[in-house]
């Protein structure tokens, strides 16, 4: 056996592991050079929470465009705004995105996060009990269609990035003509029924593929059953034809 394999089976041991930060190994750094090899230059992030994605964009990927957040939920909203105050290109709106114009009560979760327009189902809470419903809150959703002129600048490459929980298609529905002028697609996908009315994985991808868009990464959103292994959800990354 190698030194160096020696030495990673003695990282595992500790749970831990050291991977190429290669865009042919590693997911971080596949997508920080789609986006660089694609010249996104504005990432709408739907179902921002406090911002953690943004702040993965900043810190992580180095991403330097401007970056357009969607949380409807008011306190994980002020955490958003608190999170982005110091950076000019970095834009929060309070609201939710749908496929209408409407305000609607919100599922809120224990964890934040995990809250949802839509009913939970046993699947989700079993594999994160943290997860479960605690209470609701009335929230506005605006399509994305009705906001996109007051976003969008003119020759900006854009990914839209969905974290719904459930509710995505929703989003996509609110979107059929700002799509047009979008080019990547970052979508929660679920290979299990999470939320009551979601499209899973297959569905959605070939739904996808109807509005012109091919799947071209698949990353892993860190949520696994902790009892059998089995993976619950994935980050689908989808281009323009």
């Amino acid at each position: 056996m190698s030194l160096k394999k020696k030495a990673k089976k003695a990282i595992w041991k500790l749970g831990l592991d050291l991977v190429s930060f290669s865009p042919t190994k590693h997911p971080l750094a596949r997508r920080r050079h789609i986006l660089a090899h694609r010249q996104i230059g504005l990432v709408l992030d739907v179902g921002a929470n406090t911002g953690q994605y943004a702040q993965q964009l900043r810190n992580d990927l180095g991403f330097t465009g401007r970056i357009v957040s969607f949380e409807p939920l008011l306190d994980a909203h002020i955490a958003l705004e608190q999170a982005s105050k110091n950076d000019a290109k970095w834009q929060t709106f309070n609201f939710a995105l749908g496929d209408e114009n409407k305000s609607l009560d919100i599922n809120r979760a224990n964890n934040s996060q995990s809250s949802s327009l839509l009913e939970m189902m046993p699947a989700h809470v079993e594999s994160a009990p943290q997860s479960a419903y605690v209470g609701k809150e009335t929230v506005q959703v605006r399509t994305l269609d009705s906001v996109f002129s007051e976003i969008k600048s003119t020759g900006e490459q854009i990914l839209l990035k969905i974290d719904a929980q459930g509710y995505e298609r929703n989003v996509l529905e609110g979107a059929s003509a700002s799509l047009e002028h979008i080019d990547l697609l970052q979508i929660e996908l679920s290979l299990v029924s999470l939320y009551k009315g979601e499209d899973l994985i297959e569905d959605m991808i070939q739904y996808l593929r109807t509005l012109g868009y091919d799947l071209i990464a698949l990353e892993d959103s860190g949520f696994s059953d902790p009892v059998s292994g089995h993976m619950m959800q994935v980050d689908g990354i989808f281009s323009r034809k």
